[in-house]
């Protein structure tokens, strides 16, 4: 690794500022058996650890790698600003109470403004974190006890671990998985160094296989940008647990590092644009990174699944169920040889039950795993849960690992053993499997969705680089809401097709209006949202009469109408949608439309720009789907004339990026005819003259 980072990340020289958690900082380093050189400086202490403390740092007789600061918040603007000057490589600023308190602690926030300004060009961990432990070079930036171990410091070493909060790191250094982590970083409130640089410093080191990203609030999306593209350059996947899918999580984030947390479909629609998989459990995040640790992506998502348990290869056909993963059948060749190692009794299936009627003879394991694992699966799963050691006999259970391990050697498959219960993966045994290039997984679920994971990635990764995301924050002040008639013709001149039309306002334009338009024709008061619900708009009018008798109706409730042709009845109601998210920028919703958008919650979100391939994609995901398609021998609607419309209302969005607030269009008809935009609503920002 090199680089800015690289002297904070790798230090041979380090100096702890502070009382008692500095010198925890210098009895990890000491415990980790860290070789460089630390200097401890207290005004008052003698020594720490047996090093003598300086007494400032004008003390020092060179500018340290790294410096951990462990002192108020106002003193650590000091100490950062000294450290700055004499050229030192970086800092940890532990103390909490910067811009997180903002609105408690009056100037929170300044004061974090002013720790930046002190730092000028030396990078900064925090304010408000632990700090970093790099299990390759035994540096312990940390105030308090870990489970990291020390790592070989060879090629593939090593996951890194990146997270917002200091105690979820800590107790994902705790866990007894088999799980290699190289690095571990806490990053507080992200005033300086935030997520995505520190994750692509990690990807940078050759020993470094895997990122995983624990996340309240990004820190900014371009940076994440660059961090998946370099991820995807380097084939080292980055996965995610972003906190954020509750109203609660969104509050505690805001609350505990001061992150604007932004939608969460907006996040998904980034991370899915990106390539970042994205998991919502700690299991989940420690079981995904370790099947990325021992073999990287996989080339596809078909799966099989080996068990001597009828229960356990049920549960593992129900794991799978809804997610992005399938367990192709054996091909009738490869049915054939296992029928003859399993005996008549089994049923050939993908999940496999292979009973054990062969259970020790390990001969016939070895061979029926063989001929299982080829021709491969994208992921041969081996479920296998091994005895407690401290009341059972587990060498049966070694022997048929040994088998296991015997067949992907000799086919070359991409394997896991997974064990239904965490419990049930002795640490032993799972190293006993890195070692042999298999992924020990611990509970069937977080098996396929690592699986699924992996397969996801790897699919992004073969695609296009998407083009960058537009800026997320509008360039003016004001807000203006454009009513439907004056939306539609915005979006008219951008391409959009919509029914001909004529504003009113009075009975002499209405008799206008129909030498100008043709029957049946709607009739809707303008400036008012949600015409259906409120009685705001008459349909289907054939005749003069009709028409006159609809205005007088509507008239005693505005006084402005917009009049227009009737469209043709469609096969679906679209809704599609732009709105901007703070983080992320602006989001492109594609839904069931109409009336029944509420109830039916049938959508799918991009983030724009985006491209034919993509809202292509977004309508085959959804359920109405399937009527677009031709539902039950109905007529299939004009699916390329649907798509030209909401392309066109995704580039209207994009060249109004600095002023778009929110688009509405609901519905978007689909017929077998084409596309037509019945309703639409523009909010818009405009400089404040004032």
């Amino acid at each position: 690794m090199k680089g800015e980072l690289d002297r904070l990340l790798n230090p041979r020289s380090i100096v702890v500022i502070g009382g008692k958690e500095a010198e925890r900082v210098v009895e990890q380093c000491d415990k980790f058996g860290f070789e460089g050189t630390i200097w401890p400086v207290h005004p008052t202490r003698q020594e720490m650890h047996g090093r003598p403390c300086l007494r400032s740092l004008d003390e020092l007789p060179e500018a340290p790698d790294a410096a951990y600061i462990a002192v108020n918040r106002e003193t650590s603007v000091d100490m950062v600003r000294q450290l700055a000057a004499m050229g030192a490589g970086g800092a940890v600023c532990y103390a909490a109470g910067f811009a997180e308190a903002d609105g408690e602690k009056a100037g929170s926030g300044d004061l974090q403004r002013q720790l930046v300004e002190a730092a000028g060009d030396m990078p900064i961990l925090g304010p408000n974190c632990y700090g970093l432990i790099n299990a390759l070079e035994g540096v312990a930036l940390w105030p308090d006890q870990h489970g990291a171990s020390r790592c070989d410091g060879t090629l593939a070493a090593g996951v890194a671990i990146i997270a917002q909060s200091s105690n979820i790191a800590i107790n994902l250094t705790m866990q007894r998985r088999g799980l290699p982590i190289a690095a571990v970083m806490t990053v507080g409130n992200q005033a300086q160094q935030g997520l995505s640089k520190l994750g692509l410093a990690w990807l940078e080191d050759e020993r470094i296989t895997a990122v995983g990203l624990y996340v309240e609030g990004l820190d900014d999306v371009n940076a994440f940008e660059k961090l998946a593209q370099r991820a995807r350059e380097l084939r080292k996947p980055v996965i995610i647990l972003k906190v954020g899918r509750s109203a609660q999580a969104r509050t505690a984030a805001l609350t505990h590092t001061a992150s604007l947390a932004g939608s969460d479909t907006a996040h998904d629609a980034l991370f899915d644009r990106l390539g970042i998989a994205r998991v919502d459990t700690l299991e989940a995040f420690l079981e995904t990174l370790k099947l990325l640790h021992v073999g990287g992506v996989t080339a596809g998502n078909e799966i099989l699944s080996l068990s001597c348990s009828g229960g356990e290869a049920s549960l593992m056909a129900d794991a799978a169920a809804g997610r992005g993963v399938t367990y192709r059948p054996f091909t009738g060749g490869q049915a054939g040889q296992l029928k003859q190692v399993l005996g008549d009794l089994v049923t050939i299936a993908n999940p496999l039950d292979y009973n054990t009627f062969i259970w020790g003879d390990w001969a016939a394991m070895e061979d029926m795993f063989t001929r299982a694992l080829s021709p491969q699966f994208d992921l041969a799963i081996l479920v296998n849960d091994y005895p407690r050691g401290d009341r059972c006999d587990d060498a049966d259970w070694a022997n048929a690992l040994e088998t296991f391990i015997k067949a992907v050697k000799t086919t070359g498959a991409r394997a896991a053993n997974v064990a239904s219960l965490a419990e049930a993966m002795p640490e032993d045994y799972a190293q006993r499997l890195i070692e042999n290039g298999i992924a020990p997984l611990c509970g069937l679920d977080n098996a396929i969705l690592a699986a699924e994971a992996a397969a996801k990635i790897a699919a992004t990764w073969e695609a296009s680089s998407p083009p960058a995301l537009l800026p997320a924050r509008a360039s003016a002040i004001e807000t203006v809401v454009l009513d439907e008639q004056q939306s539609k013709a915005e979006l008219a001149v951008a391409g959009l097709i919509v029914p001909k039309s004529v504003v009113v306002e009075d009975m002499a334009d209405l008799e206008n209006a129909f030498a100008e338009l043709e029957f049946p024709l709607a009739i809707k008061i303008l400036g008012i949202a949600h015409k259906t619900e409120l009685g705001a708009v008459e349909l289907n009018l054939n005749t003069t009469a009709d028409a006159v008798m609809a205005l007088q109706r509507l008239a005693r409730h505005g006084d402005r109408f917009l009049v227009e042709e009737m469209a043709a009845r469609p096969l679906a109601e679209l809704l599609v949608g732009v709105s901007r998210d703070p983080v992320c920028g602006l989001l492109l919703t594609i839904g069931a439309g109409g009336v029944l958008t509420e109830l039916l919650d049938d959508t799918a979100s991009l983030l724009l720009p985006v491209t034919e391939t993509d809202i292509r994609e977004a309508l085959s995901s959804l359920k109405i789907g399937q009527m677009l398609d031709g539902f039950r021998d109905s007529d299939a609607a004009d699916i390329d004339a649907l798509i030209a419309n909401i392309l066109c209302i995704a580039n209207y969005a994009a060249n109004h990026a600095d002023t778009l607030e929110e688009l509405d269009v609901n519905p978007l008809f689909a017929s077998q005819f084409g596309s037509v935009a019945v309703d639409a609503l523009i909010v818009k920002r405009k400089p404040n003259d004032r």
